[in-house]
């Protein structure tokens, strides 16, 4: 069944509690769950408001702020957990943000599933709940070292 084009996801309770409960910044976050995470500097607003233009609708706040700390993260073998601003793209309904062991897996906001956060294949379009929100996804998903 064809799927509506991407819909920012909406802002769930438990997200919104945790942007407040954070007192740390979104680097500091990453940095305690995969110590050897290579981060870069933060993205400008203006390239934030024109990636969320570009893909034609709002990032996730979650996404937004991290992006502004850290325009991507990246594992110590490489991987792109969450893709640099400019690789942002949305494909099938979907904000894909980042890989996700390698293959046809990516990680990406669906916003019709009640995780939010889905492992998708291309290749099957098979989606895979992994996370309500981006904090749940960094604190809770890479911790198991299944992303």
């Amino acid at each position: 069944m064809p799927r509506a084009g991407f819909r920012p996801a909406h802002q769930t309770p438990g997200s919104r509690k945790m942007s407040r409960m954070l007192a740390v910044s979104w680097r500091d976050v990453v940095l305690a769950v995969l110590p050897s995470a290579q981060l870069t500097d933060g993205a400008p607003s203006e390239a934030v408001a024109a990636a969320s233009e570009r893909l034609g609708a709002a990032l996730p706040e979650d996404l937004a702020a991290l992006l502004a700390e850290t325009d991507g993260v990246r594992s110590p073998d490489g991987q792109d957990l969450v893709w640099p601003l400019a690789r942002l793209v949305v494909a099938d309904g979907l904000l894909v943000f980042g890989d996700s062991g390698g293959g046809s897996d990516r990680v990406a906001y669906d916003a019709l599933s009640p995780a939010h956060i889905v492992v998708w294949n291309r290749d099957t379009d098979e989606r895979r709940p992994v996370a309500v929100d981006l904090a749940d996804y960094l604190t809770r998903v890479l911790v198991e070292d299944d992303y």
